[in-house]
């Protein structure tokens, strides 16, 4: 269900014709793993989005999230000082009064009010709505538009669950940190076999979620199949995930202003 209560405007909040872009970004997978990736990731915050007005993070910031209180752990403990180092350098955008807005993925569902407070970051439900330069949009991470795939509704239902949360939170950081690289394994064993449709959106599910927002314009993620479709109820954007540890390296990011949305490389 939307609530369409809960909507970001930022023409009621100011913003008209001349005002500064919104940038959208998603599936960047952050670890101390990808550097030039990070090193993206950094450059885009502390250059790129100068421009804007607000970042909006789509899901999958990180490779996986296994708590907040990993924010606390020792200054030794590597994973610790990169996660520190995100946060830092994101709290800078509300520094410079540029609002960052983050949703939750499939992989940082557990990203919590400690770590949105050191980045400076606000939490967005999933999915949301925005107004902005004349349009109405929905904004999703993406995964609960995979309908085909009812083994992995399963399992997000559970994972998003407050009870099941508190259960694994309850774990020893470094047992959820085993758990959540082993899961990481397991992901990234599946990604070359992953290509039918059965892990794509459905065209009911977008359909559900254009009527029910009462928009015409999506974006979404998850997917890692950059593209914009021209739906029956709309226009669907695709965001690209960031990858620049390989061969083949890849990334961008959504722009909106007054001439409307654009794709734009790294």
């Amino acid at each position: 269900m939307i609530d369409t209560k809960a909507s970001f405007d930022r023409e009621a909040a100011g913003a008209a014709k001349h005002a500064r872009p919104l940038f959208f970004i998603s599936d960047l997978h952050l670890s101390e793993a990808i550097p030039r990736t990070v090193a993206a990731f950094e450059h885009f915050i502390e250059v790129t989005a100068n421009e804007a007005d607000s970042v909006f993070i789509l899901g999958d910031l990180f490779e996986f999230w296994i708590g907040d209180d990993i924010l606390d752990a020792p200054a030794t403990d590597a994973r610790a000082a990169f996660a520190r180092r995100m946060a830092r350098v994101m709290h800078t955008l509300s520094e410079r009064g540029i609002g960052l807005y983050v949703m939750h993925g499939n992989r940082d569902v557990l990203l919590g009010p400690r770590f949105m407070k050191d980045a400076g970051a606000m939490l967005l439900p999933d999915p949301f709505v925005i107004t902005a330069f004349g349009k109405r949009l929905v904004l999703a991470h993406g995964d609960g538009l995979c309908t085909a795939d009812r083994m992995y509704q399963h399992f997000r239902a559970v994972a998003r669950s407050r009870f099941a949360q508190r259960l694994f939170l309850g774990l020893p950081l470094n047992t959820r940190l085993g758990i959540g690289q082993r899961m990481r394994a397991k992901s990234e064993g599946a990604r070359m076999t992953r290509t039918s449709a059965k892990y794509d959106v459905t065209k009911k599910a977008v359909s559900e979620l254009f009527i029910g927002s009462h928009t015409h314009t999506l974006i979404h993620g998850h997917t890692h199949r950059p593209a914009m479709h021209r739906e029956v109820e709309g226009v669907r954007w695709v965001l690209p995930d960031w990858e620049l540890d390989t061969a083949s390296p890849r990334g961008g990011y959504l722009r909106l202003d007054e001439n409307g949305l654009r794709p734009q490389p790294l």
